[in-house]
């Protein structure tokens, strides 16, 4: 469904034009310091609907070479209904200016799901689009289709390159609090939730959206909200949930798998998912023979920030096999955060702890789902 205010398309990412005040040398044949590979690993949020030169975030970009950045409509942290998204003109002079920063392709990304979560709303001029549960429960593909298209389209004029979904995950219980209290997943039925998924993988593919499967091994039989604190999924876990995952695999090339902060005693009785070595080896690596960019849920939730703090956990998940982490940087807002985390990683890299060739491993994933941008289908 399309919102009627928003019948006039911001500027295409053809048509726009870097300002100078954020000019960038290009020259992309310079050597890549271990501080800039480690600062490209890293994916974090910020405050406010414009950049200035003296942006903690321009500086980042400059001087750190982060990775990418990830929008939000709100502002947890100061408890503002406003952040960095309020109208398709703003957003696009926003990522404008944010990729003219990099000297290479900056991934800007977004949660748009569709129904309940959506960041591009139509109180700001966007189209809106029905929830996954929705979609799948019509049976009809094209409706999927779609609605992925409009969706993607609508990324595209705003300048955004990568979507945080679809969600994956199958709706196995009434009492989730996160994914069927949303209508986040697209049904129970796995076939449903494959179908569905590779629909709006397409369609973003076409737009040269990127588009990334959620939530690694499975949210969606859960009791519990990662974003509140820690969720086992040990008893409600089923190896289900992971058919999405295999058979989309199979059968079209996979941008981004996210991984959950779901804990399984089973699967690895120390570490949830997204800091698992254990996990991501043998089902994602070995068993599914996935070797694509593989991206943490934010690393600010209550999941982790709770029990094994942000800077550790963000080495930890690195070691384990995890290519890029998310810190929202919204939950709580810190405008250092990103040269917190990298000397944290340099640390590691001193104490032995963080090898320089799993450093290169993700930098090069990284430059790998970069690569893909604008190609489209």
């Amino acid at each position: 469904m399309v919102d009627p205010a928003a019948t006039q398309r911001a500027p295409s990412a053809k048509q726009r034009i870097p300002f100078n005040l954020f000019s960038n040398s290009k020259n992309l044949t310079m050597p890549i310091s271990t501080e800039k590979k480690l600062g490209s690993l890293l994916m974090t949020g910020f405050i406010g609907e414009e950049i200035s030169q003296c942006s903690s975030t321009v500086n980042d970009i400059k001087e750190h070479g982060l990775g990418g950045v990830i929008l939000f409509d709100k502002c947890l942290a100061t408890g503002s209904r406003k952040n960095n998204i309020t109208s398709p003109e703003q957003m696009a002079k926003l990522t404008s200016d944010l990729q003219s920063c990099s000297a290479e392709p900056l991934l800007i990304a977004v949660d748009q799901e569709g129904g309940m979560v959506s960041r591009f709303r139509s109180a700001y001029g966007f189209s809106t689009s029905p929830s996954a549960l929705m979609l799948g429960q019509q049976d009809d593909l094209e409706k999927c289709r779609e609605a992925a298209e409009q969706t993607s389209q609508m990324l595209k004029d705003a300048g955004v390159n990568f979507n945080l979904a679809p969600v994956v995950d199958l709706d196995l219980t009434a009492l989730n609090p996160i994914i069927g209290k949303y209508q986040r997943s697209f049904g129970d039925n796995a076939q449903t939730v494959i179908e569905c998924a590779l629909s709006w993988m397409s369609a973003h593919r076409k737009s040269g959206i990127l588009s990334c499967l959620k939530h690694f091994p499975g949210h969606g039989s859960s009791l519990a909200d990662s974003h509140r604190g820690f969720v086992d999924i040990t008893e409600s876990w089923d190896r289900e949930e992971l058919l999405p995952y295999k058979k989309i695999h199979q059968r079209t090339e996979i941008d981004a798998i996210m991984m959950g902060h779901l804990f399984h005693k089973n699967l690895d009785p120390l570490y949830p998912a997204s800091l698992s070595k254990r996990i991501i080896d043998s089902l994602l690596r070995q068993e599914m023979n996935y070797q694509g960019l593989i991206i943490s849920d934010d690393m600010q939730m209550g999941a982790i920030t709770k029990y094994y703090g942000l800077e550790k956990a963000c080495c930890r998940a690195i070691c384990a096999g995890v290519d890029m982490v998310i810190i929202g940087n919204n939950i709580s807002s810190d405008p250092k955060i990103v040269t917190k985390i990298t000397d944290s990683l340099k640390n590691s890299i001193d104490q032995g702890l963080l090898s320089e060739a799993r450093v290169d491993q993700a930098w090069q994933r990284v430059q790998g789902l970069k690569n893909k941008l604008h190609k489209g289908e």
